[in-house]
């Protein structure tokens, strides 16, 4: 289902009058005027862990964000966690443009339901209920140019996640 929404919004037609949507329509901002881009794809290569463990693997990570009015947004994520296991993330959030005065720097809250960590690793993720948890994830990015930024996603209690994002 989460690789079937990615193939939806990478092949989403451009922005009109009335766009097309893929995320509820709930979660837009009513009377907000339209994003300036359709979506954004994400790509991490490099998760920094707070401890160390030789059970840690490489974590990877692809996302694909569409932009809502009122700079929210929903998405999925399809990633490797830190234990090698395949997992993914479903989500609805919110960007915080003009961070602390500075127009290109921003927060962006998601929050939703993770799948992946399961035995003998479900015990690494808080609420975790036969692979299912509900998560919170915060970043802080700077958008360097009008379609690119890069990201640090706040991981918990696990370490931080560096990402490039490019708006489409």
């Amino acid at each position: 289902m989460a690789l079937a929404l990615l193939l939806c919004l990478a092949s989403a037609p451009a922005l009109a009058q009335k766009p097309e949507r893929y995320c509820p329509s709930f979660l837009a901002v009513k009377g907000a005027p339209e994003p300036t881009h359709r979506g954004e794809i994400s790509f991490s290569p490099f998760t920094l862990h707070w401890n160390h463990s030789t059970e840690h693997k490489h974590v990877v990570l692809v996302a694909l964000d569409e932009q809502l009015p009122g700079d929210r947004l929903c998405g999925v994520s399809l990633f490797s966690n830190s234990f090698g296991q395949p997992s993914a993330y479903v989500y609805a959030g919110q960007q915080f443009n003009g961070l602390l005065g500075v127009p290109k720097l921003f927060v962006k809250v998601t929050a939703g339901i993770l799948y992946g960590y399961l035995a003998p690793y479900e015990d690494k993720v808080p609420l975790n209920h036969n692979g299912f948890s509900p998560a919170i994830i915060p970043a802080v990015g700077y958008q360097f140019t009008s379609n690119d930024s890069l990201q640090v996603k706040v991981l918990g209690s696990a370490g931080l996640m560096f990402s490039y994002g490019r708006r489409f």
